[in-house]
């Protein structure tokens, strides 16, 4: 069969991967079987990796990934094919990243992660940083705020009191030895058993 002149014809006499992703674009609308998914198989990898770079999570990249294609398919009908696919995908995906960061930094879990993470020798206090003056980032501070502290509260008595002066003053351990007038070993021991507390009563309030 010789190819047609027309362009949508050219489409449908062309193999899938050689047309270009604005060619799929429009060989997809035009109802080609395949074409939507020869241009999700084309960028999947690249985005998740994209994506991974941006978050450090390449499962929830995954995730991001398909939330970026389900937009794509929302929307292709008013797609201008005289712009490049490439750029408009990039910047779904690059929103859905910001997205995501800035919803991680309002949960609860990244305080279990952050303490769990860095129970070591040397790291810092929590802190409940803000990432903007937006009314409801504030909110979700004071909230985060609160939940660590009801947390605390229900730990026992020698339990908080190691955990306060380590995890939220940042104390070394012999100053928290001295102040407690208990040695280091105890010390470490009850830290140990206040962190494990801590975790598991926590961790209902995490999704």
């Amino acid at each position: 069969m010789l190819p047609t002149a027309e362009p949508n014809g050219r489409l449908h006499e062309v193999a899938l991967a050689e047309l270009t992703d604005e060619e799929l674009v429009t060989a997809h609308l035009d109802g080609r079987v395949g074409a939507f998914q020869a241009l999700y198989d084309r960028y999947r990898d690249r985005l998740v990796h994209f994506i991974t770079r941006k978050t450090g999570d390449p499962d929830r990249a995954q995730d991001l990934v398909q939330e970026a294609f389900i937009r794509v398919t929302r929307h292709l009908h008013r797609f201008d094919t005289s712009k490049k696919f490439s750029t408009w995908v990039y910047t779904i995906a690059s929103n859905l990243s910001k997205n995501e960061l800035r919803n991680r930094s309002r949960s609860p879990l990244v305080l279990f992660q952050k303490l769990t993470n860095n129970w070591d020798d040397d790291h810092r206090p929590l802190q409940f940083e803000d990432f903007s003056f937006r009314p409801d980032d504030l909110y979700h501070k004071r909230h985060l705020r609160r939940l660590v502290e009801e947390t605390v509260s229900e730990l026992p008595e020698h339990h908080q009191l190691v955990f306060r002066l380590r995890e939220l003053e940042g104390k070394s351990y012999e100053e928290i030895a001295e102040i407690t007038g208990v040695n280091l070993g105890t010390v470490k021991s009850r830290l140990h058993r206040a962190r494990n507390s801590f975790a598991q009563r926590i961790e209902p309030f995490l999704n």
